[in-house]
């Protein structure tokens, strides 16, 4: 296990501003879901079903991200600026062509888009009316996403905190105006909700640029970087990228289809599932925190012909990883009740979510190794192909078939449909475990 202090001080300083920006981004939905949920319930099962949309979409945007950390990284490490900047090129023309195909088919059918996640009249009126203002965020989203991404690949990650830390105060003011229509504002409900992040989005893109044009240093980023094409770079980063975009939105597309197989089966599984989700998101975010600082000290170290310390940094990760996973699930478990409580619902939605809860703090223990692990260690080294392989063996081979057949064959009640969707972040720790200690994933993905 290491003991040099800079090393747990330089994983630290790159994993809590990742964990606050994530932490605060999520509190963001937690606090729509807070105040529309105390406005009707309708209307928060209808903001999360589309949420769902947003889920999906942020996952291919964390692996087209993703992909790029794990070359530019390793550029980065080398001490080489020049390349990542065309990574980064290709990376954000990848990113608007998925945004463009996913505004287009929301802007064109959003009844049957919502409608995929809930067969209730009143909350598919509900998610329509939020889709039509919140797709406009997804443009926004994605250039703050990627540009972030980069900053990411030289360390620069405190810019993400502020960010996510404006968009809070705005989308949660703007909320309480516009939702119940505080101070003389109109009283417009779940549109007040798609305003207000709307709103925050626009101004959080705007802060990043000022930034890139007056504050960064490391890459001088100018806008005529983003229109160089390099086929030979473009070649690498697809070649990395294209599992870890495959199975970031089947990861994305799995939790949708979480939400619908839940919605379907009864308006009080879809609220109990919203409110354990966001808090199980929440803490979720410091797994989610460290596998991102892994990815980028794992690639760094590459880059840098360190091979001789490369294991003994991921045997010191599993350690802090395997810790990790026990104070979250004591955390989760603390929180609740106390989160819970905030909620104006029925007590059968109220029960269901405590149950829920439960059950993920369990599956918390586990997901806090193997994500870590899987997506930082693994991916970070390069292997992007073997965690695909993985994800769809035991999402898509095991754990959705199993929970269709537990929910709508067996007519299983929702407590156990819940055990089954989320049983792939336990038994994915036994590969996890083999392939980081005996298996081969460090690779070298730079050009000389």
């Amino acid at each position: 296990m290491i003991r040099e202090k800079k090393f747990y001080t330089t994983f630290l300083a790159l994993c809590l501003p990742i964990i606050l920006q994530n932490v605060i981004s999520l509190g963001v939905n937690l606090a729509d879901n807070l105040m529309l949920g105390r406005f009707a319930e309708a209307s928060l099962s209808g903001a999360t079903a589309v949420n769902q949309i947003q889920f999906v979409y942020q996952n291919i945007l964390i692996g087209i991200g993703d992909g790029m950390v794990i070359i530019a990284s390793q550029y980065w490490g080398a001490g080489r600026t020049e390349p990542i900047k065309r990574v980064a090129s290709v990376a954000m023309r990848t990113s608007l062509i998925f945004m463009a195909v996913l505004f287009t088919a929301v802007s064109l059918f959003p009844v049957q888009v919502v409608s995929l996640f809930t067969n209730d009249s009143a909350i598919i009126s509900e998610g329509v009316d939020y889709l039509r203002i919140i797709r406009f965020t997804y443009p926004l989203f994605c250039v703050t996403t990627i540009l972030l991404a980069v900053l990411r690949c030289t360390e620069v990650v405190r810019i993400a905190f502020y960010l996510s830390l404006s968009t809070l105060f705005i989308n949660c003011g703007i909320n309480w105006l516009l939702i119940f229509g505080n101070l003389g504002c109109p009283r417009m409900g779940i549109r007040g909700a798609a305003i207000g992040t709307l709103a925050a989005r626009i101004i959080e893109v705007l802060i990043l640029l000022f930034f890139l044009a007056k504050k960064e240093k490391n890459l001088h980023l100018k806008f005529r970087d983003f229109l160089i094409w390099d086929k030979k770079i473009a070649a690498d980063y697809y070649k990395v990228s294209a599992p870890i975009i495959f199975t970031q939105s089947l990861w994305g597309l799995n939790n949708a289809i979480h939400t619908a197989i839940l919605g379907h089966m009864s308006s009080a599984a879809i609220a109990a599932n919203s409110m354990a989700s966001n808090l199980y998101l929440i803490v979720k975010t410091i797994a989610v925190g460290a596998a991102s600082a892994t990815n980028v000290s794992i690639g760094k170290i590459i880059g840098e012909r360190k091979q001789d310390r490369i294991k003994e940094y991921a045997k010191t990760f599993q350690i802090m990883f395997v810790c990790m996973g026990v104070v979250c699930a004591l955390i989760l478990f603390l929180l609740t009740e106390p989160v819970l409580s905030l909620y104006s619902f029925s007590d059968e939605s109220r029960s269901l979510a405590r149950s829920f809860l439960h059950i993920l703090c369990f599956i918390m223990a586990g997901m806090c190794y193997q994500m870590p692990v899987n997506a930082g260690i693994i991916k970070g080294g390069g292997d992007t192909k073997y965690v695909m392989i993985l994800d769809l063996i035991s999402i898509w081979g095991i754990v959705i078939p199993l929970s269709f057949i537990v929910a709508f064959v067996l007519n299983a009640p929702p407590v156990i449909v819940v055990w089954c969707l989320n049983l792939d972040q336990i038994f994915k720790c036994i590969p996890a475990f083999i392939k980081v200690n005996f298996g081969n994933w460090c690779k070298k993905l730079t050009r000389d």
